[in-house]
C-alpha cells in the first residue's frame, strides 16, 4: 500500500494488568472455560484445547493440553500459557491460538522480512502489538536499522512471553528497541509526520482490543507516521475465511495508500486455514535479509527467503480476483 507517506502490504494472521498465574500437571477431565472474545467461547475439556470464534464459524481447532502453565486476566483480555507435545508451548489470547514455539518462524519471519526486504535501508521501524516480541527480533537482524519503537496495549502479554517464550521476546533485548506500553491508535496521534520507513501492525482478529486497528480512521494515522517511500505491513486475516475483511481492508487502503496494495499470505498450521510516491515492488525483495550478519546470534532464518517472499504474492485465482479488484 503506498500512500501520502509510503506503500505497504497486507499478510495473513495475533495485546498490565492483574492476573492469577496458575500451573496445572496434566490433563484435566472437565470443561474448563478459557474465555474467548464476542461470542466464541475456547474451552479445556478432557484434556483438549479447544479454538472456538465468531471469526470462523462451523469449525473449531484443537490441540492437546500436556500442561497449563499459565492462565490470568489482564485489563483487556484473558491470557494462557499451555504445553502441547506437537507444537511446544502455546500462547492463548482471549481463547484465540496467537503463537506456537513450533510455527511462530512462519508467521513472525514474513510480517517482517517482506516490508523490510522491500525497500532499500529502513531506518525506523515501528511495530504495533507483537508482544510476544518475534517481530522484534527479526527487525533486529538488520545492520540498518537504528530505531525500532514498539507499542504494545498489554503488558501482560510481554511480561508472560518473557518468561515463556524466551526465544520470541529477546527481540527486548535489541539496545534499539524502544518500548511504549499503551494503544497503538493513541501512539500513532502523537507521532510526528513522515517518522518511519516501516509500520510493522501485529495485531490480533479485529475483535476486541485489536478492532480499531483494521479501520480507516487508524490506517490514516499510519499514512500520516509513514514517510515518503515507506512501507507498512498489516496481519490481515485468511483468504479462506475472511475475504469480505481483506476486501475492506483493501479498499480503505487503496483510497489512503496512492500506489502499492498488495496482499501476501503464509502458512501457520496452528491459526485457522490460513500524495503519490513511486509504487514499490514488493515482489521482488531488493534486500537480502539473509546475507545481513548482524545478530548471527539469532541463529539462520527458519521460514523466509527471497524465493518464498516473491511467491507468498501468488494467489489462489478465487482471491486474485476478489482481492486485486479491490486493491488495484
Amino acid at each position: 500500500m503506498e500512500a501520502e507517506g509510503g506503500a505497504g502490504v497486507a499478510l495473513e494472521k495475533a495485546a498490565s494488568g492483574a492476573g492469577a498465574k496458575e500451573e496445572v500437571a496434566g490433563a484435566s477431565s472437565a470443561s474448563v472455560s478459557v474465555g474467548s472474545s464476542q461470542d466464541g467461547i475456547s474451552t479445556i475439556k478432557l484434556g483438549w484445547f479447544s479454538e472456538i470464534s465468531p471469526m470462523w464459524p462451523g469449525e473449531a481447532h484443537s490441540l492437546q493440553v500436556e500442561k497449563v502453565l499459565f492462565q490470568g486476566k489482564s485489563d483487556y483480555q484473558n491470557v494462557m500459557v499451555f504445553q502441547n507435545s506437537a507444537y511446544g508451548k502455546v500462547l492463548v489470547l482471549d481463547g484465540v491460538i496467537q503463537c506456537t514455539e513450533r510455527d511462530e518462524c512462519a508467521y513472525q519471519e514474513m510480517i517482517t522480512h517482506l516490508p523490510l526486504c522491500s525497500i532499500p535501508n529502513p531506518k525506523k521501524v515501528l511495530v504495533i502489538g507483537g508482544g510476544d516480541g518475534g517481530v522484534l527480533r527479526e527487525v533486529s537482524r538488520y545492520s540498518s536499522v537504528e530505531q525500532i519503537d514498539i507499542c504494545e496495549i498489554d503488558k501482560m502479554v510481554i511480561d508472560v512471553s518473557k518468561q515463556f517464550f524466551p526465544k520470541m521476546a529477546v527481540g527486548y533485548e535489541d539496545p534499539r528497541v524502544n518500548l511504549h506500553v499503551g494503544d497503538g491508535v493513541a501512539f500513532l496521534k502523537d507521532v510526528l509526520e513522515g517518522t518511519y520507513d516501516v509500520i510493522i501492525v501485529d495485531s490480533s482478529d479485529p475483535i476486541g482490543p485489536a478492532q480499531e486497528l483494521f479501520e480507516k480512521p487508524f490506517f490514516q494515522l499510519v499514512a500520516k507516521a509513514l514517510r515518503p517511500g515507506g512501507v507498512v505491513c498489516t496481519q490481515a486475516e485468511s483468504i479462506w475465511l475472511h475475504l469480505h475483511i481483506i476486501e475492506d481492508i483493501g479498499s480503505n487502503c487503496r483510497q489512503i495508500f496512492k500506489g502499492s496494495v498488495n496482499y501476501a499470505w503464509t502458512s501457520v498450521p496452528t491459526y485457522p486455514r490460513q500524495g503519490k510516491w513511486p509504487p514499490v515492488d514488493f515482489r521482488h525483495p531488493v534486500y537480502h535479509i539473509e546475507e545481513d550478519h548482524l545478530n548471527e546470534s539469532l541463529g539462520p532464518l527458519k521460514f523466509y527467503n527471497s524465493e518464498i517472499h516473491a511467491a507468498a504474492f501468488c494467489l489462489p485465482s478465487f482471491a486474485k480476483r476478489v482481492i486485486d479488484n479491490k486493491t488495484n
